[in-house]
């Protein structure tokens, strides 16, 4: 009997086990909640003082510093005295900008090309204009720097161009860049095409400036065949202007708004079939 007892026993407490295991979720779940709660609690109570010491760092750090007159970029931006006041410090001691600076330097080395051209009765072949991309010197080619079709300068040439160095040797800011132009006409002989032409003629140049002590370092030969013409390649007159070496300056800041600009012009497509004979003479420069 008493076996029978403790056997009843142990049943009845093995299934009041069973029937409990809930409560071990049940007590995670309080647990888990009240950690939760303690945590809402302390996010709801705010440091007054703490948080208004963020507040005043996070409005001195992005707001910053107003200048007299201005307001901040939140009341609506700066004002006409604020930009006036960061324009006047990028000027020099003078109050001139660095575009204004060298808008003057180009124009005194353009009246100096101009008043050698007057001097030597060349203005109808040396010309120079300030442009938007700088100060550009122009020279034609045709019964002065070169022959039909040739890349060797003219003895009559070369003291045109060696006066120009001359110009250019005393100022040492910009780069001096030497372009090649030529017309339409298809050529034959020495070069293939008008970009060899033009490439030649420029580097002939090139030659000249560095014997007038122009430094080498400043300067770039380049060559544009037929693609920047200054006027119509449909006439004899018009062919003539676009045979040209030009000389440029480029600029090193921002162009002003009345800078002369040469008009554009249309390239047609050189004419095809054979080439009209433009040979060049093959002596030594």
């Amino acid at each position: 009997m008493a076996r029978h007892g403790k056997r009843r026993r142990g049943g009845q407490d093995a299934e009041h086990d069973e029937n409990e295991r809930w409560l071990v979720s049940y007590a995670d779940m309080v647990t888990l909640l009240m950690a939760l709660f303690i945590v809402l609690f302390a996010i709801a109570n705010v440091n007054t003082s703490k948080f208004e010491e963020l507040k005043q760092s996070l409005t001195s750090a992005f707001d910053g510093p107003v200048k007299e007159g201005g307001g901040s970029v939140l009341d609506g931006g700066a004002s006409d005295g604020a930009v006036q006041g960061t324009i006047l410090d990028q000027r020099g001691g003078d109050g001139r900008t660095a575009a204004q600076v060298e808008a003057e330097d180009l124009q005194r080395l353009k009246e100096r090309v101009d008043a050698y051209a007057r001097e030597r009765g060349l203005a109808d072949k040396l010309s120079a204009r300030i442009e938007r991309r700088g100060l550009v010197i122009t020279i034609l080619t045709d019964e002065l720097l070169f022959d039909s079709g040739s890349a060797v300068l003219r003895p009559e040439g070369r003291p045109l161009v060696r006066a120009v160095g001359g110009i250019l040797r005393a100022e040492r800011k910009h780069q001096v860049v030497v372009e090649g132009h030529t017309d339409t006409v298809p050529i034959s002989g020495r070069y293939p095409s008008n970009w060899e032409l033009s490439t030649a003629r420029a580097a002939s140049i090139v030659r000249v400036l560095i014997d007038a002590d122009v430094g080498p370092r400043r300067l770039l030969a380049t060559g544009r065949a037929y693609y920047d013409p200054v006027a119509s390649n449909a006439t004899e007159r018009g062919r003539m202007r676009n045979r040209r070496v030009q000389i440029v300056l480029p600029r090193q800041s921002a162009s002003p708004i009345s800078a002369e600009a040469e008009p554009p012009f249309a390239v047609p497509a050189p004419a095809l079939g054979p080439a009209v004979p433009q040979t060049a003479p093959e002596e030594p420069e």
